[in-house]
């Protein structure tokens, strides 16, 4: 097991040396028959002043969750439209009132958000609980149980941590964060649980961080020595002080150096999820013996959202179908379980828990036009 799932503190060796141990997932959709459901979702979402993003979100949901595969068995997602156009509602009106108190007074302009941010983690838990509710697997429903204040601790907090230390504890952050979700997630009568370790996601860290750090120092090196002088010089030569001189020296510094910053951190971001992912699904377990498997390399994630992104925007958004296809197909593909015994026998000894899910619970995840 160690030698494959890198972070995991459990499991036998045995197990992973056989290929046929792990069952990995399998997308069976194909870019021409989402493009028609795409299409679709994107024209009565113009027409219909993003309204209709709702519904289009629950028929692309179910298309990518009704084509992936595990063991010959595909997933549902089980959402109404209803149920997320109701909660993006509250949203706004939320928000809405905060806007409002806060342009009424000085004192609520610093008050309200910070309610709503404390407010945060219930909204959090909310959406968590929906997603796993509506999702199925062989018609038993996942569920989620996690509270508020545990979202607070682990989310918020750890997204400032993060934040405050400039990265430098952004996998303890994401160790309290996985850890929160994967811990509280059911399936069936069946527990998840997830203890990655901290040093494999300071690994995964690592390269990110790098590339970041040396991004700044090349950028700075370049600002100081080479870019400012000359920045100078050519103000020289103009007019002193013009609005024009003075817009081509912002012009220059925005893409000389601000834009490879951005894009720099960017790309590191990217390593270090696809990094967290697999470290934390490979120290996840179900019902304490069976354990998940992801082993996407970083690289070829990259390339692919790299090329999916030149596609798209070269082809106006046509290919983006394909795109989303590619993506999920390598990703399901690298991602699966090693059950401990004959997978059907240990499906079958699941029980579904309480009903498969209720209306009340709605989709508060945010904004999501389906693109």
């Amino acid at each position: 097991m160690q030698g494959i799932v890198d972070g995991r503190g459990h499991g036998t060796m045995a197990m992973m040396n056989a290929a046929d141990a792990v069952k990995r997932g399998e997308f069976r959709g194909n870019a021409g028959e989402y493009f028609g459901i795409w299409i679709v979702n994107i024209l009565l979402t113009i027409v219909t002043l993003g309204i209709y993003s709702a519904w289009a979100k629950v028929r692309r949901k179910r298309y990518f969750y009704g084509n992936t595969f595990l063991d010959n068995h595909s997933f549902d997602y089980h959402a109404s439209g209803k149920q997320i156009f109701i909660g993006r509602i509250i949203v706004f009106v939320i928000i809405g009132i905060v806007n409002v108190i806060s342009a009424v007074s000085p004192i609520a302009a610093i008050v309200a958000p910070l309610i709503f941010l404390l407010a945060l983690p219930f909204f959090i838990v909310r959406s968590l609980r929906f997603n796993a509710r509506v999702t199925s697997y062989r018609n038993i429903h996942f569920d989620f149980t996690g509270k508020s204040w545990g979202a607070f601790v682990t989310i918020i907090l750890g997204s400032l941590v993060a934040t405050f230390s400039l990265g430098i504890l952004a996998p303890l952050a994401s160790r309290w964060a996985n850890r929160y979700v994967f811990n509280n997630l059911h399936y069936g009568d069946r527990p998840f649980s997830s203890e990655p370790r901290l040093g494999a996601l300071y690994r995964a860290w690592l390269t990110p961080a790098l590339m970041v750090m040396t991004g700044l120092v090349i950028a700075g090196t370049i600002g100081w020595i080479v870019a400012w002088p000359a920045f100078q010089a050519f103000a020289q030569k103009v007019d002193d002080g013009t609005e024009q001189s003075q817009i081509l020296i912002g012009v220059a510094l925005i893409y000389g150096i601000l834009i490879p910053l951005i894009l720099i951190y960017v790309i590191g971001g990217f390593l270090y999820r696809v990094g967290v992912r697999n470290v934390v699904l490979n120290a996840t377990l179900l019902d304490g013996k069976h354990p998940l498997v992801s082993d996407l390399s970083r690289l070829r994630m990259l390339w692919i959202a790299f090329s999916n992104t030149v596609l798209t925007i070269v082809t106006l958004g046509l290919m983006r179908p394909w795109a989303a296809v590619r993506e999920q197909r390598y990703v399901v593909s690298h991602t699966g379980i090693a059950p401990q015994g004959d997978m059907g026998t240990i499906m079958a000894s699941i029980q579904a828990t309480g009903s498969a899910f209720s209306s009340e619970y709605m989709d508060l995840e945010g904004m999501d036009f389906g693109f």
